[in-house]
Formats: C-alpha cells, sequence, structure tokens
C-alpha cells in the first residue's frame, strides 16, 4: 500500500512522460503484487501418470511390503501423497475421460469401459495448455475411442464410425497409444494385440514394440520431453502406463525378484516395472535441468481387478485395495480410492499424507490455476481447484464428488458417501460416514434423513445437469449424441 500511495503522489505532480513512465511502474508493481504459485520464469512443465487396475494397496507408499516401488515411494516421500484420493470412474475408460477434461464422464456418454468416446467439443488439458503455447503429447493406454475409422479393439464393441476419436485429434501434437489394454510384455504381438497395435502420430507401427511395455512407452515420453527442452517449450506429457491391467506378464528380470510367489509375481513384476520407468524419467529431467519446474501427478484408473481369473488354474487376483471394501467396478471405495501424489517440492510441502478428498475431476481445474490458463465458459465443470489443498491452506472441498455406474450413483461430500439405486425409491439407499467406516459396513441412512435427502437432491441435480450436457446443450452446433441417455433405475 505505501508503494501505491507513493505511485498515486507521482503522478499528481508528474509531466506527460513522467506519466507513461509512472503508469508503466504501476503496471510492472502490480504484477509482482499478484500471487502466482507457479512463479516460475517460465510456465511449469506437468507430467500425469496413472497406471490401469492398480490398487490403493499395491504401492509402497501405501504400505505394501512386498512390492517393490523405491522410484514413486520416493516421489511420494518428497511431495503429497493423496491419501484420499478418487479415480471417479471404477473402470477405466470413465475415469479417463474426466481426468482430461473435469468433467464426469456421463456428460460425454462414456458410460463404462470400451463405450462412448471423447467429444471433439470437449475442451481438455491438451487443449488448454496448447493454447497456452505448451508442447503436448500422450503416451500408452487411450481408451476414449478408436484410433481407426475401420477397426477397433475388444471385438467391435465401439464401432469405429462412431467413436473415431484419437489424441492427434484431440490437440495432442505427439502421441504414441493403443486404443485398449496390450499384455504388459510384448505389447505387439499376442491376442491383445489384434485390431490394437500401437499408433505413433497417427501411423501403425511395429517399431519397438516388444519387451517390457512400460519401457516401450517410455522411450517415446522421453524423446518428447528432451525435444520439448530442446525448442525451450513447456510440456504436457500424459503417461498412461496399461500396468497391471490383464494380460499380466513380467520380464525374467522382475520375475526373479519375486521368485516364491507364483503367479502374482507377475503382478508384482510388472508394478516393480513401472517404478523403474518412472525412474528413468526422473533421472532424464534431472539431466535436463527441468525438474525443479516439472510438477508430476501419479495415480491409478480405478481399484484392483477382483475375483478369480476366466484360467482357474491361475491363483486369484493379486492386486490390494488395502482396507477397503470393493475392487474394480464397484462405486465402493475399494473400487474408486486409488493411490495418488503430486510432486513439486520447489511449490509443495513433503511428508504430508493429505486425507482431504479429490479427484481427477480435479487436474484441469488445478492446472489451470498454475498455468494461468482459462477451462472454457461453457463447460460445466465437476471438479474444483485442490492447489490449496495439496498445499495443506484448507482441508476441506468446496464441490462434492459424484460417482454414477451400473445401477448407482452416489456423491461424497462433507465426509459422507451416499449411493442411491433409484431417483424415487429409497430402501436401498446407503449412508456412509468414510472416516470411521472405511469398510463401508454400517448404513446411516435412518439415523440420518435430513442429511440422505439432502445428498439425494444433488445427486439428481447432477444427473439431470449431465443429462444436458450429453445432449450437447454446452456444445456450439453439436451433432446429436451417438447413444441414447443412461438414467437411473426404473422411470
Amino acid at each position: 500500500m505505501n508503494r501505491l500511495h507513493a505511485l498515486r503522489h507521482s503522478l499528481q505532480h508528474a509531466t506527460t512522460n513522467e506519466f507513461r513512465v509512472a503508469c508503466l511502474c504501476i503496471v510492472a508493481s502490480l504484477l509482482l503484487a499478484v500471487p502466482c504459485e507457479a512463479a516460475d520464469e517460465q510456465p511449469p512443465n506437468i507430467v500425469l501418470m496413472m497406471c490401469d487396475d492398480l490398487g490403493w494397496g499395491d504401492t509402497g507408499f501405501n504400505g505394501n511390503t512386498i512390492i517393490q516401488t523405491p522410484n514413486l515411494d520416493q516421489l511420494a516421500s518428497e511431495g503429497v501423497i493423496l491419501d484420499h484420493f478418487y479415480s471417479v470412474g471404477p473402470v477405466c475408460s470413465p475415469t479417463r475421460a474426466s481426468f482430461l477434461t473435469g468433467r464426469h464422464y456421463y456428460r460425454m456418454g462414456v458410460w463404462t469401459a470400451n463405450q462412448g468416446h471423447l467429444p471433439a467439443e470437449e475442451y481438455t488439458l491438451a487443449r488448454m495448455l496448447h493454447d497456452q503455447g505448451y508442447a503436448t503429447g500422450h503416451f500408452g493406454k487411450w481408451h476414449l475411442g478408436t484410433l481407426s475409422r475401420t477397426m477397433s479393439s475388444k471385438g467391435q464393441k465401439r464401432r469405429p464410425d462412431l467413436h473415431y476419436s484419437p489424441p492427434w485429434e484431440r490437440d495432442y501434437d505427439t502421441s504414441f497409444v493403443t486404443e485398449s489394454a496390450v499384455c504388459t510384455w510384448d505389447p505387439g504381438i499376442g491376442p491383445r494385440s489384434k485390431n490394437n497395435p500401437y499408433f505413433e502420430n497417427g501411423q501403425p507401427t511395429h517399431e519397438n514394440v516388444l519387451g517390457c511395455d512400460s519401457r516401450v512407452l517410455m522411450d517415446r515420453a522421453i524423446p518428447f520431453i528432451e525435444d520439448s527442452v530442446r525448442q525451450q517449450k513447456p510440456f504436457l506429457s500424459v503417461i498412461w502406463f496399461h500396468a497391471p491391467h490383464e494380460d499380466i506378464q513380467a520380464g525374467p528380470e522382475y520375475l526373479a525378484k519375486y521368485k516364491g510367489h507364483g503367479e502374482a509375481a507377475h503382478y508384482y513384476g510388472c508394478i516393480t516395472a513401472v517404478d523403474d520407468q518412472v525412474g528413468r524419467l526422473r533421472e532424464k529431467l534431472q539431466e535436463l535441468h527441468v525438474a525443479d519446474n516439472t510438477l508430476i501427478f501419479f495415480c491409478s484408473d480405478n481399484g484392483p481387478e477382483g475375483g478369480v481369473p476366466k484360467d482357474r488354474s491361475k491363483t486369484r487376483r493379486a492386486g490390494s485395495a488395502g482396507e477397503f471394501s470393493g475392487r474394480k467396478r464397484s462405486v465402493l471405495d475399494g473400487g474408486v480410492r486409488v493411490p495418488a501424489f503430486v510432486h513439486w517440492p520447489k511449490h509443495l510441502p513433503s511428508e504430508i499424507r493429505n486425507e482431504t478428498p479429490t479427484s481427477v475431476l480435479d487436474l484441469l481445474p488445478t492446472i489451470a490455476h498454475l498455468t494461468n490458463a482459462k477451462p472454457h465458459p461453457q463447460r460445466q465443470l465437476d471438479g474444483e481447484n485442490a492447489w490449496p489443498i495439496w498445499k495443506g491452506e484448507i482441508s476441506q472441498r468446496s464441490k462434492p464428488i459424484p460417482f454414477r455406474y451400473g445401477n448407482f450413483a452416489c456423491l461424497v461430500s462433507d465426509g459422507y458417501k451416499l449411493i442411491i439405486e433409484s431417483p424415487q425409491n429409497t430402501p436401498k439407499d446407503r449412508l456412509f460416514h468414510l472416516a470411521t467406516d472405511v469398510k463401508e459396513q454400517n448404513n446411516l441412512a435412518d439415523q440420518h434423513p435430513d442429511r440422505v435427502a439432502s445428498m439425494r437432491e444433488e445427486i439428481l441435480s447432477f444427473l439431470e445437469s449431465s443429462k444436458q450436457s450429453h445432449a450437447g446443450k454446452e456444445y456450439d452446433n453439436a451433432s446429436p449424441p451417438v447413444d441414447r441417455w443412461r438414467g437411473l433405475g426404473k422411470k
């Protein structure tokens, strides 16, 4: 205030030239006074990593004592472990749609895995940062539409003529992706690769697609980062590992690390393979002298696969949801609460376990804040800027976190989760207090009717808003949706 008062006094006694100089001084003074959390000399680089079907309890930083994840553990310990982080989707494609847009996947018609696609009208992280001058790259799994107009993986579950939606037409400068899951070893061959090759910048490729899949994709991500640094451009690198999604196969060196663990050795080994590539990435960032100005985020797309494999000769699936109930395909926390951390020691505290609920919905608004970008004004965001939460400045979020899958819709708000199965009928409503009932076994709906009624109203309002989004109400000149709206319960 003293500085501004002095400038005001100078203006009152200034000549024309002096007035111009004083105005410039005021502008500079105000710019310096504006708080900017990412106030480096250049915009921050962003690396967003995600595993596929990695359970909350599958990493050392969340207490696993068998699976070796030293690089992830070190990054987590130097940053903020997001102890209550939600994928939002209990399966792959929905989470990925929300990850890139900050919007619930039902707004886009991405109902479940291998269904729907990322509409061209959506304002994604890649588009937002591309508009800010960033180099944008996507590596690994895509799962948000077909990569060809004539073929699709997974037995043609997506019609390629309706669901063509590749990353190179969604504002990525560089991409190296598969449409859906591949084997974690030798991804370029085998049943999973049928109609599902790696596409490199829009063209199918069979070059360097054998061996460890995590290494194969990092072999493409690192040159993208090197090239961005060489061009002195900030970069967004989205790296979506296939591991530990089936088909699970670990390479010989990783199997040797888990000798005596039977079939689980493959699961453990492919996670450690991911960890090695994360360590390799970190070393490269340090070598390029950009580590201090690079935010690294890591999570999983849903809980671990559950049950017994189709091949009954194999042991029960090895993934761990920790202490939580439910696994993949469940809206219970074991299906949607996943391991996560954010690492940027120059700006964030270290050795912190943050227990405030956050989710993939928060990534776009948070990164918008950090890069001074603006989300699309006509796109209803379901996430919020989580930067004050990550920094520990606040301990409560302002927006509830919505879920929708199969027969269920639910909401996490103010420490509670409400799960409903019908817009009108309430007997199956379930209300859980998450802090005191981590297994979600004690239904409190009858004890808190007012809370249930309020949260029910929020859920139904969210669903109606999503229905309008799905119909294209937020898009200019949008074509009709390719699939009908999927309501909740019987109308």
